[in-house]
């Protein structure tokens, strides 16, 4: 993904990121809210950049699948507000979508990493 430094996963359902957003370094902590292997994920922010949403994957035939993401981004300062405005996350966002693709079509199989049910409500 563009702009993401770092993601180190903490423990089952908590990571921290590390990012460049706007020429700044930004970091935050995220709970995986819920996840269920092949269809969903979702998560919210706990400490630093207030973000969240959920990514849904749905088989269509041909044996392809339909990813939709929602997402909520919420500008820090004047300059987000600006790059936000006039799209640049969006775009940046839908650029990630293409690398994600493009990713896991060449691979062809699982990454191996855990694909265990999560389900935190809080």
């Amino acid at each position: 993904m563009e702009g993401v430094l770092e993601v180190q996963q903490l423990d089952t359902d908590r990571l921290f990121w590390r990012a460049e957003v706007g020429g700044v370094t930004k970091e935050w902590y995220a709970r995986i809210a819920k996840q269920v292997p092949d269809q969903v994920v979702s998560w919210y922010s706990e400490a630093g950049v207030n973000t969240g949403g959920e990514v849904t994957f749905r088989p269509i035939e041909g044996g392809r699948t339909d990813v939709t993401l929602e997402m909520a981004y919420e500008p820090e300062d004047i300059v987000e507000s600006v790059g936000d405005k006039l799209g640049f996350v969006s775009r940046r966002v839908e650029g990630d979508l293409k690398r994600f693709k493009e990713f896991i079509e060449q691979r062809g199989e699982e990454t191996g990493a855990w694909r265990g049910s999560i389900r935190n409500f809080s």
